[in-house]
């Protein structure tokens, strides 16, 4: 696989330690609303509950607690990677935490490992990868549209304060544009991934993953059963994340009237060695589910009659 052009420079750090001059800090206000402000020496936080001045900001630790001059107390923070995410400009639609998180896990996401992402949309799943495959990593993104790759480096770098040396951004559809090879995952969040499956094949090392990221149950149906016909991957695994937060007060313990519901489908599928099969299925499938001809130990239809005797 190819390395980014940038290999040379330093890896960003995420800030820590007391807040400076350009760091993006989150006000927290007592009803839980937060407001995102950047720092600059002389500059005034205004709001309808009074102002805060950057420079009483401006050399404290994180954590701490500022008063406006409406006598309303704000909580500072940097903002998490989560943070970022949801509140970051938008081109295409983002990858939300709860499912990026799950990519990272179910996709086996390791630090050092060669990552392909297609496409790259606003940016939001692009930090996530760079985070996890670290210094020694590389993540190379496809985006087709180009207004959306430029998005996607402004939300980029400025997370991680600058251009990452383990990106390479690429405008282009994957199957026209991909020249990456020794590939350890690929990950596809867009419309028709099963488009892009003999391009991933070719780039993926055997035992490699590719890990779809869809919307709709059509969508899912469609590149499950690519998977399955292409010959090269071993028998996909399909699921979706719910997340469902609580109300916690004294004895009032019971989950909140609102949950994080379906967002998308995630679909995995390993790598197969050159020139192997994937073993037959013994799995039932629900009558009907692949019209009349089909064997009863097999969700694949059969292709001919078995005349053997056997």
């Amino acid at each position: 696989m190819t390395e980014p052009s940038s290999a040379g420079s330093r890896m960003p750090k995420v800030p820590h330690g007391p807040f400076r001059p350009g760091d993006r800090v989150q006000l927290t206000d007592p009803k839980g609303r937060i407001n995102t402000v950047t720092l600059q020496a002389g500059k005034v936080y205004h709001s309808h509950k009074g102002s805060i001045p950057h420079d009483e900001i401006i050399g404290s630790p994180e954590g701490s607690v500022f008063r406006s001059s409406g006598g309303t107390e704000y909580l500072a923070f940097r903002p998490l990677l989560a943070d970022h995410t949801l509140r970051m400009p938008r081109g295409a639609a983002v990858v939300y935490p709860k499912d990026a998180a799950q990519i990272l896990a179910a996709a086996d996401i390791f630090p050092g490992a060669r990552v392909v992402e297609a496409g790259a949309g606003s940016g939001a799943l692009s930090c996530w990868l760079l985070r996890a495959v670290g210094e020694h990593g590389v993540v190379s993104s496809y985006e087709r549209r180009e207004d959306f790759a430029e998005i996607a480096r402004a939300n980029v770098e400025g997370y991680f304060g600058g251009p990452h040396p383990a990106w390479r951004l690429t405008v282009g559809s994957l199957e026209d544009a991909l020249t990456d090879t020794d590939v350890d995952r690929v990950v596809l969040d867009m419309l028709a991934p099963w488009e892009c499956l003999d391009a991933v094949a070719k780039a993926l090392v055997p035992g490699g993953m590719v890990c779809a990221y869809v919307a709709t149950t059509t969508q899912l149906s469609r590149v499950v059963e690519a998977l399955r016909e292409h010959g090269t991957f071993a028998e996909p695994y399909a699921f979706e994340t719910l997340v469902r937060s609580w109300h916690v007060e004294g004895l009032a313990v019971r989950p909140d009237h609102r949950m994080v519901g379906h967002t998308g489908f995630l679909a995995t599928a390993r790598r197969l060695a050159d020139g192997v099969r994937p073993p037959a299925r013994r799995r039932r499938p629900a009558k009907g589910a692949y019209g009349e001809n089909t064997d009863a130990t097999s969700t694949r239809p059969e292709a001919e009659p078995d005349l053997s005797g056997e």
